[in-house]
């Protein structure tokens, strides 16, 4: 901007021509740095809380759909009860279990390549790679960060709990790096034995151009974001790390839209994860405007937390934390709370606040001992 507005002083009093020519010169640098400045702040919020990864995001001219291939179904889980079926369909997904994707592994095992992330706010120690998603069809980067412990050699021959984090729409996969400072928080924390070692995944989710949220669900013909989440991302975690493949050390969360998707994913999908964490979360996919899912009145309810609950024949076992103001998220966590049946728990935290990246950060520590008290270290 400073740039610009020395420019315009350069040559206001230059201008030459006729008045009319010399006043729309003039009017014209006005408007150039008025329209600097608005790109300048702009640039600023989204350098400090990575709202966007890219311009391409920012422009929705980003498209990482390959294909749309019809989801093969999941390998049969002997020990889920019959009614995980029901609630994983009525989420428009078609997931399997962590464990079975270590016992049924995929005919092409793919060993990824990772490097840093080029972003000065994310860590060194965060990894990138860019994943082809062998049975969703969607391309994209994953953020992968490893616990103290991972590179120890007292624990070479140990499997680690993992947790996808989910960011909010728009979202980057670098904003719980980034902005809400979670391995930076959580390192410390696990060095002390305070939260259990989680290798912390971080998937792209804006998968579609013309702004549009996926809403993390398979819809037929344009995208399949649960199969990318809750299939591809784990199922390339568990080849390349030493990844507990058991479903009892898998966990979400997510803040906001993501909150949203870490609730209803961990709900459709109990031989996947154990527990759920929500952020100023919501259960009606059009809460969201740009939702893909929320402009189709069947998606729309079967996506809803509270239907998948209320659809499963046997309640499912996962654990939620669920977080939110009043009207930002706490009474969605009630009316979960009040569907729910055991072995289904849910823990509702009545916030303060804006529904800021702030707020949430602050909420890490507190919500990663939670977690711990729910997959234990071992």
């Amino acid at each position: 901007m400073p740039v610009s507005i020395a420019v315009a002083m350069w040559f206001w009093g230059r201008v030459k021509g006729p008045e009319p020519v010399r006043v729309l010169s003039r009017l014209a640098m006005i408007v150039f740095c008025q329209a600097t400045a608005v790109v300048m702040v702009f640039v600023m919020v989204n350098n400090a809380n990575l709202i966007y990864g890219s311009w391409d995001d920012l422009l929705g001219t980003g498209n990482h759909v390959r294909a749309v291939p019809p989801v093969p179904p999941q390998e049969p889980a002997a020990p889920a009860p019959s009614g995980q079926a029901t609630a994983t369909a009525a989420a428009g997904g078609g997931g399997t279990q962590a464990g079975d994707a270590a016992a049924h592994p995929p005919a092409n095992k793919v060993q990824q390549s990772f490097r840093g992330v080029d972003d000065p706010k994310v860590p060194g120690d965060v990894q990138k790679t860019d994943l082809k998603g062998q049975l969703s069809g969607v391309d994209g980067e994953v953020l992968v960060w490893l616990p103290p412990q991972y590179n120890d050699p007292a624990f070479k021959d140990k499997r680690f709990p993992v947790v996808e984090l989910i960011p909010g729409y728009p979202g980057s996969s670098s904003t719980w790096y980034g902005t809400l400072k979670v391995s930076e928080q959580l390192k410390p924390l696990m060095q002390q034995g305070k939260v259990a070692p989680f290798i912390l995944v971080s998937p792209r989710t804006l998968l579609l151009g013309n702004r549009t949220d996926a809403g993390c669900t398979d819809v037929p013909g344009k995208v399949n974001a649960d199969t990318w989440l809750t299939r591809d991302v784990p199922q390339m975690i568990l080849d390349n790390f030493r990844a507990d493949p058991s479903a009892d050390r898998w966990a979400i969360a997510g803040y906001s839209a993501g909150a949203h998707c870490a609730t209803k994913l961990s709900l459709a999908h109990p031989n996947r994860y154990r527990a759920g964490v929500s952020l100023s979360g919501y259960n009606d996919p059009a809460t969201e405007k740009d939702s893909l899912v929320g402009k189709d009145p069947a998606l729309r309810e079967a996506n809803n937390p509270v239907t998948i609950v209320k659809g499963a024949a046997q309640p499912p076992k996962v654990a939620l934390y669920i977080s939110g103001n009043k009207g930002d998220g706490y009474e969605d966590g009630q009316a979960i709370a009040t569907a729910a049946k055991a072995p289904t728990t849910v823990q509702v935290v009545e916030t303060t606040g804006p529904h800021s990246s702030d707020v949430w950060k602050g909420m890490v520590p507190g919500v990663f001992e939670w977690l711990t008290g729910i997959i234990p270290a071992q």
